[in-house]
């Protein structure tokens, strides 16, 4: 059949797709930019026809009707593999639940472990070859629509197109069901201006890093900011291979740092899995050779990061204590994001020839009542530990920058001590000798 009639015959309206969807049912809505709205708010719309319809989605960014119409989570119950800000509000309102994972694992996850008995997600309109590129969502997209009983695409008329390494597209013929309708322009999150102690960091990290090298920037103000920053250095041919995709990269190719020239595995072009940021970063990865998406249990895999030499990865975190323990995802049990890829990078990274993996933070923070807190904590009482303390390489605030690789605990207290807040080393240092991890030699 000539692809665009096979089109035709699969055409729906959203009201008509969700149709499929029955109680009980496992739905997945993929992630980002290709959040399914129109499906998503015809399913919402439903909500007194079904019980107990399962949903998973991952950084999805604005209001997920199937969560906002039913409090009681009767009929509907959303779930996130990475807390977006407005997702961890979900959170906050008890109408999501978080799923623990490693970005590597998402898609194998599906594959060996779980049920999808309908995947929808939005797509740019198909070719004329029958292909609907999978867009910002490629990382993990195709693994998710192949293992679904029933694939249904909503036709975004303003996302852009990715090439792809491999698994970035899906052809009309596996497909269920397609709608059309139109859609705002997609949400844009430019790079936050960079404080003080930003720049400070930034100033930490970039002397590190040697012209010819890969960065990988993880999720977060931070990366992004410190990436920015790297656009105003006196490095070159810098190249890029990531989890996700944000504005930095753009800036590193506007100042004509990012070549990707020296990238072993893929000389001269970008990788990522998925992407998201301003409007001006969508135009420049849009059918742009230079920028390739593949599946991250691909790109993700610490293997494939090794074989890049000179690989640097730039992640954030939320706090650290004195033995080395990286917490990026809750304050306590409040989830806040997700693992999402820094693990995978901090393996990668390590294992890379001349590679380096650094964990940012602010030394400390001012809370919501006014009072200064340290990021650096004598010991965790409830955080989710990320990464554990025997992955733990490069620590950066604006007061240094320091390596627990193969240290000891007290040569880490003692490290971490250094570069914590002034106001706060005092009190470390009495609780590392509480915890009998502190040489007195140290003072």
């Amino acid at each position: 059949m000539d692809v665009f009639a096979e089109y035709q015959t699969k055409l729906r309206t959203p009201a008509q797709a969700v149709r499929v969807v029955k109680s009980g049912d496992w739905v997945d809505y993929t992630t980002n930019m290709c959040f399914p709205t129109l499906l998503d708010a015809a399913l919402a719309a439903r909500r007194d026809e079904l019980k107990d319809v399962k949903i998973r989605g991952n950084l999805i960014f604005s209001p997920i009707q199937v969560a906002e119409c039913d409090p009681s989570r009767e009929h509907f119950f959303y779930n996130t593999w990475h807390c977006s800000a407005y997702e961890r509000k979900l959170c906050d309102r008890g109408l999501c639940n978080f799923i623990p994972m490693i970005f590597r694992n998402v898609v194998p996850y599906y594959r060996h472990f779980l049920t999808v008995n309908v995947a929808m997600m939005c797509v740019p309109p198909m070719d004329k070859h029958g292909y609907f590129n999978l867009s910002c969502a490629a990382g993990v997209a195709r693994g998710i629509l192949e293992k679904a009983d029933v694939v249904i695409l909503e036709v975004n008329e303003h996302l852009p197109r990715i090439y792809g390494g491999f698994d970035e597209s899906i052809h009309i013929s596996e497909v269920d069901f397609v709608v059309e309708g139109e859609h705002t322009p997609l949400l844009q999150f430019p790079i936050a201006r960079p404080t003080e102690e930003d720049v400070k960091i930034a100033e930490q990290i970039v002397p590190q890093i040697s012209s010819g090298a890969t960065l990988q920037l993880g999720i977060g103000g931070m990366p992004n900011v410190v990436g920015s920053l790297l656009a105003q250095s006196d490095l070159k041919d810098l190249g890029m291979h990531t989890e996700l995709c944000g504005d930095a990269y753009y800036e590193l190719f506007r100042s004509g740092k990012l070549t990707n020239a020296h990238c072993a595995i893929h000389r001269n072009k970008g990788m990522t899995g998925i992407v998201f940021g301003s409007q001006s970063l969508y135009d420049w990865v849009d059918e742009n050779p230079g920028v390739v998406v593949a599946p991250l249990e691909y790109v993700n895999a610490p293997e494939t990061i090794a074989r890049i030499d000179n690989m640097i990865s730039i992640n954030s975190c939320i706090a650290v204590d004195l033995y080395g323990q990286i917490c990026a995802e809750s304050a306590g049990l409040r989830q806040i994001s997700g693992t999402g890829g820094q693990l995978d990078y901090l393996t990668g990274a390590a294992m890379s020839r001349g590679g380096k993996a650094f964990i940012c933070m602010t030394s400390s923070f001012i809370d919501k009542a006014g009072v200064r807190r340290s990021r650096i904590l004598p010991h965790f009482g409830g955080d989710i530990v990320t990464d554990p303390r025997s992955q733990a390489y490069y620590i950066v605030t604006e007061y240094g920058a320091v390596n627990l690789a193969g240290r000891s605990t007290w040569e880490r207290a003692e490290m971490l001590v250094s570069i914590a807040h002034p106001d706060f080393r005092e009190k470390l240092i009495a609780a590392a000798e509480q915890q009998k991890i502190w040489r007195r030699s140290n003072r």
